[in-house]
């Protein structure tokens, strides 16, 4: 079976749990995201269906969010087109959706200052053993340049995203 069908009856057992406040009327079934956009300036992703916005979630960036990624370390955030490429349930966050960074320009403008893009760029959900106060994850770009959800809305970006759905990172 794959990752599309599993997410489908996940969503279908799971539709019990999933919170209401969307676009998507509580009778409606769930929706695929055709695209996710995040605006990094909005603390915002964003599940787009046919162009239309239908689900909104706060979310933490990288601890020096202003500016997109140019190099392993940096701690900023990608900005740019990418996509979802692969799906981890055992990270050491609540699960994780891998985001395809580097891209070859990424690659190309890091080459030319002879750094290394970085990777490993992931949405997730909160640490599973966490080291600071709950407060903290709340309030904060805490992350090394991920994405990084509450754990109820990180099952739903899961569960209504597919692998090669794409990603948009804007300022």
């Amino acid at each position: 079976m794959g990752i599309r069908a599993q997410a489908l009856g996940l969503a279908s057992s799971l539709a019990v749990f999933l919170p209401t406040a969307g676009a998507i009327e509580a009778d409606s079934p769930l929706v695929m995201a055709d695209q996710v956009l995040v605006i990094k300036s909005e603390r915002r992703l964003y599940l787009l269906h046919e162009g239309k916005r239908y689900r909104s979630y706060p979310v933490a960036l990288g601890r020096q969010p202003v500016g997109p990624k140019q190099r392993e370390g940096d701690e900023h955030t990608p900005e740019g087109r990418y996509l979802i490429d692969g799906r981890n349930p055992a990270s050491a966050y609540f699960l994780s959706l891998h985001v395809s960074y580097p891209s070859v320009a990424d690659e190309t403008r890091a080459a030319k200052h002879h750094w290394k893009p970085g990777g490993a760029i992931m949405i997730h959900g909160m640490p599973n053993v966490p080291t600071h106060p709950t407060k903290h994850y709340r309030e904060t770009d805490w992350t090394d340049g991920c994405i990084a959800l509450n754990n109820d809305d990180m099952v739903e970006v899961w569960l209504l995203t597919h692998n090669d759905t794409p990603i948009e990172i804007d300022p």
